[in-house]
């Protein structure tokens, strides 16, 4: 593993879940998918502060309902429990009790107490678990602290992904290092609020379950809840974290001098894991980056990236690499955003393309050239009309999003 700049806050390449002291993880298949590993725990060795944002779907699935429960219980977790395939979402009465047994099942297998376990489920929305297979899972699964471990756990949680998602940051305090690593799978169902995949992270952090909590839900205010796939918003997700305190440096709260070291830390992992979804999404060839300046306040922009990037029209425009910018003024048009016209400019790359109501003449072409030859295409608008900022991120639509999703369940 190979650290990219020495600064107080950095990413660190290769790293991922289980980067950060202290844990475990693993992931098997139990026969819920048809050949690939559906079934994964994350183990702390001690138990981890913890905290969670989850779906604001009225559908929440019973593993969140479960979740919910054992982090309130005493803000401590020592195991994620997780499969894939199924969801367990609109499962009524015996979702439940299922979800409680895996809790249960997995408690047993780790020794610990039922409420330092956290379920986590996702797939297909409406079938009930195999209960006799994920009691196997439960009694099969191992964890190890290595780097198969951890790719297995990563491989386990996947579903239309094409690819493993994971990021790692560390951050200094008090002169020591702490270590932020994550994993996640989201591919489709992807327009956070919060959430519409699951993210799972892991640090040597010490800081308390409430500090945590408030440092996480701002940290995804910006990033997990600023990427579109398709505008869908599922019933499962959630991001959760456990911080196990092994770091060495005085509890974290925003009075400790180096707090903003990790809020910036738990933001940047955030933010990386929330791109590698966008880039993901099913059927995608790119991703796409939005970027907001000048807007009247850091809502609007927010508001407004989100708009243009969750934008069919600009999502089918850049698949066909066509630099069509009414594309992009028809999205910003009905936002709810507070803006004004006249003075919008908008870039396509580094081609500016609108200026203050005005057309541009520019390279068609060489716009063009960009949106086909780049793996991030990245739209700039400037408003000038405050200081609020924001940025979204998402991808293109294809042909292949229609084929996935046409048949999801066969």
């Amino acid at each position: 593993m190979s650290v990219i700049e020495k600064k107080a806050v950095q990413k660190v390449e290769g790293g991922g879940i289980l980067s950060p002291a202290g844990f475990k993880a693993g992931g098997i298949h139990i026969g819920l998918r048809y050949e690939k590993k559906d079934f994964g725990v994350i183990y702390s060795e001690r138990p981890a502060q913890s905290a969670a944002v989850y779906t604001e779907s009225h559908f929440q699935a019973a593993p969140l309902k479960v979740t919910q429960q054992s982090i309130a219980s005493a803000g401590l977790l020592q195991a994620i429990v997780c499969n894939s395939a199924i969801a367990n979402a609109c499962t009524g009465e015996q979702g439940l009790k299922d979800a409680y047994k895996m809790r249960e099942l997995i408690a047993k297998r780790f020794r610990l107490p039922e409420e330092y376990v956290a379920v986590a489920s996702t797939g297909v929305i409406g079938e009930c678990l195999p209960m006799k297979k994920i009691e196997q899972g439960c009694s099969n699964i191992a964890v190890h602290k290595d780097y198969n471990s951890a790719k297995s756990f990563q491989q386990a949680i996947l579903t239309t992904d094409i690819v493993e998602k994971a990021a790692c940051v560390e951050v200094t305090a008090d002169g020591k290092t702490i270590t932020i690593g994550g994993a996640a799978k989201g591919s489709g169902m992807i327009h956070p609020n919060m959430g519409t995949m699951l993210g799972f992270i892991t640090t040597d952090a010490n800081i308390s379950a409430p500090v945590l909590q408030s440092a996480l839900k701002k940290a995804v205010n910006t990033t997990f809840n600023q990427i579109t796939v398709d505008g869908e918003t599922s019933t499962n997700d959630m991001v959760i974290v456990m911080a196990n305190g092994t770091a060495g440096h005085k509890p974290l709260n925003e009075n400790h001098p180096d707090w903003g070291n990790f809020q910036e830390g738990l933001t940047l992992l955030c933010e990386d894991l929330a791109k590698q979804i966008a880039r993901d999404g099913e059927g995608a060839t790119k991703l796409v980056e939005v970027s907001v300046k000048g807007a009247h306040s850091d809502g609007d922009a927010k508001t407004i990236a989100k708009k243009i990037v969750g934008s069919n029209l600009v999502k089918t425009a850049i698949y066909g690499a066509d630099p069509n910018w009414g594309r992009i003024v028809g999205a910003m048009g009905h936002s709810p955003a507070v803006l004004q016209p006249d003075l919008c400019d908008i870039y396509i790359g580094r081609e500016l393309v609108f200026s203050e109501g005005t057309p541009q003449a520019f390279n068609e072409q060489s716009v063009s050239d960009y949106m086909k030859n780049e793996e991030c295409v990245e739209i700039s608008v400037f408003l000038k009309d405050g200081a609020g900022e924001g940025k979204a991120w998402g991808c293109d639509l294809t042909y292949d999003y229609v084929k996935i999703n046409a048949s999801y369940r066969t």
